[in-house]
This record gives structure tokens, sequence and C-alpha cells, in this order.
């Protein structure tokens, strides 16, 4: 794991910390949350987004960033209805 990947373990992790402590707390054991769904959910569409933009739409090199495949990519892209137009 390079600087970069550590920096960016360390937000997320003390993001996750301080922000989803008081929804646990609030659960209490409730089988009914959605803790999993909702942070994966909320971070998962604008990450595909960016990297999509970053790399102009070119969706093979967009999963290999990603680490997935290629058909995952495709099939987050319309799960979540990610429109994406090529820049010029």
């Amino acid at each position: 794991m390079d600087e970069v990947e550590r920096k960016a373990l360390s937000f997320l992790e003390k993001w996750l910390h301080k922000t989803v402590k008081d929804y646990v707390v609030h659960m209490n054991g409730d089988q009914n949350g959605r803790l999993h769904e909702t942070i994966v959910g909320g971070i998962e569409k604008p990450l595909v987004e960016m990297v999509l933009k970053q790399v102009n739409g070119n969706k093979t090199q967009a999963a290999n960033i990603l680490g997935i495949n290629r058909n995952t990519l495709r099939r987050k892209i319309q799960d979540h209805k990610i429109k994406w137009e090529k820049e010029a």
C-alpha cells in the first residue's frame, strides 16, 4: 500500500468512527438497519462518476482503477443511473 492509499484509508476510518458511531448506537442491534447499504450506496455512485470523469469515460480504465470487472462496472453504472457524456 502506498502513501496515498494509506492516507485515504486513514481518512475513511476516522470518518466512519466519527460519523457511524451514533447510527450504530441508535440501532441497538435492530435487524432492520441499512448501514452497509447506506454507506456503500452513498460512496459508490460518486466514486464511479469521479473515476469515469478522470479517464474520460473509458470503462476499461475505470474498471481497472476501481479493481472491478468491466461488466461489474457496467452494472453499477446502470444501477446508479450514471449518465456519462464524453468530454470533447
